[in-house]
């Protein structure tokens, strides 16, 4: 195999959440939103008419408003609206507190300005720890929400009107940014500024630590794999010392220039202190494709084939300048991808999700496995709640191995069933 670059879908050509066409008679209108912080971001609805329930996407960086479900929605009598929250397709400063007042925002616009009865979220792939999140937090009565980040900031979300959702679709989803994190991070780093920093003794592409070169499996021994779970653990913590001292550091230098005595210092003091209370820091993360079910399918058995989402030779990817989380400010990252700190984990907020839940696990995903969906489904609150495998990768492609079942039409022929059983369109 040769090493690839771009996402291995890419490559084909193949367009990995948007749709091709949509039904006739379809309305699209684009929706500025504000929310109640000022913070802006956008959705755009689809209807044709007479829709009573409106279902929503939205993914903490990824643009939704042109997702594959929208057109089987549609055809199925349901309203769809794609959201994008305040920083749409980038996550180097994406904090997921402050993406709740977005979708708050946008529910306050469905329901109050359009007039759907009812709001079912979809949550694909990070979008499920997203709506999850949410929801949690908004069948939670203040003042017993969130009153700062991950990071230490304030940021109280008790202040906020978050409207809950009616119903919960997890398609595809993982257990969280952080937790996902958590498992594909290259704990044989040594050296935080130098990508090339290794221990060999922590390598999972180390043929000494049981690496087989491609497409051979591998087999990593029980004893390898529990050091190496515990490394990567030390890994983030590590990861979330560096941003909180960075944050810290502007934090004490922000607290000098709020003094009383500050506009009496001189100029050049002043103006040091000022800058080092407004400079950012940036953290690189390097080498972050290195979970051991990439290459070893007998680690949360699977329909996958060999390889991550991203490529076919993780052991060559996970040295490039692409990937998940590779630059982050501090709050990023603590928001996002550690899976210590970060708030946006499914199985600490579904436990408060009792709306009726669905979750659709893809079989062949190389991110998200048969466990994680059968976790989800045993942690949900929900009493009204039902869990199918479908054969798909992540992105609802059938498997090479089974080209012609499977795919999104089974996963969404699953959603709409679902859906006309409690939710009328019209």
């Amino acid at each position: 195999m040769a090493l690839t670059r771009i996402p291995r879908y890419a490559a084909m050509g193949l367009s990995l959440i948007s749709f091709d066409t949509l039904p006739p008679g379809v309305q699209v209108e684009v929706v500025p939103l504000k929310a109640a912080d000022r913070g802006e971001s956008k959705g755009v609805l689809y209807t044709r008419g007479g829709e009573k329930t409106v279902v929503c996407l939205m993914h903490p960086r990824a643009d939704m408003s042109r997702h594959y479900a929208i057109p089987y929605l549609l055809e199925a009598g349901y309203a769809a609206f794609g959201q994008e929250g305040r920083w749409p397709n980038n996550d180097i400063a994406c904090l997921h507190e402050m993406l709740l007042p977005d979708i708050a925002a946008g529910i306050s616009y469905l329901k109050h300005e359009q007039g759907f009865e009812r709001v079912v979220f979809i949550g694909n792939s990070g979008g499920g720890s997203l709506y999850t999140f949410y929801q949690a937090q908004a069948v939670t009565p203040p003042p017993g929400r969130l009153t700062l980040t991950p990071a230490g900031d304030s940021y109280d979300l008790n202040r906020f009107e978050l409207p809950p959702g009616d119903g919960m679709i997890i398609l595809a989803a993982h257990l969280g940014e952080g937790k996902f994190m958590q498992t594909a991070i290259d704990p044989s780093v040594t050296d935080e500024d130098d990508p090339l920093s290794c221990d060999p003794a922590l390598d999972m592409y180390n043929p000494a630590n049981g690496f087989r070169e491609p497409p051979q499996p591998s087999a990593y021994s029980p004893e390898f794999v529990q050091r190496y779970r515990a490394a990567q653990t030390a890994r983030v913590a590590r990861l979330d010392a560096i941003a909180k001292r960075f944050v810290e550091e502007q934090r004490y230098f922000r607290g000098l220039v709020g003094q009383d005595d500050f506009d009496g210092l001189a100029l050049d003091t002043r103006a040091f202190v000022s800058r080092r209370a407004l400079v950012g820091r940036y953290m690189t993360i390097h080498r972050t494709e290195a979970n051991l079910t990439y290459t070893d399918p007998s680690i949360h058995p699977s329909s996958r084939d060999y390889g991550s989402l991203w490529s076919p030779r993780p052991d060559l990817f996970n040295y490039t300048e692409a990937g998940f989380a590779k630059y982050q400010t501090p709050r990023a990252w603590l928001s996002n991808w550690s899976g210590l700190s970060a708030n946006a984990s499914v199985l600490d907020n579904i436990r408060k999700v009792s709306i009726p839940t669905l979750v659709i696990n893809h079989s062949g995903d190389h991110a998200i496995y048969p466990a994680d969906s059968e976790a989800m489904y045993q942690t949900s609150a929900a009493s009204d709640k039902q869990l199918h495998h479908v054969d798909a990768d992540h992105f609802g492609y059938p498997l090479p191995s089974k080209p012609n079942q499977g795919g999104r039409d089974a996963s969404l022929k699953l959603i709409a069933d679902w859906l006309t059983e409690r939710f009328p369109g019209r």
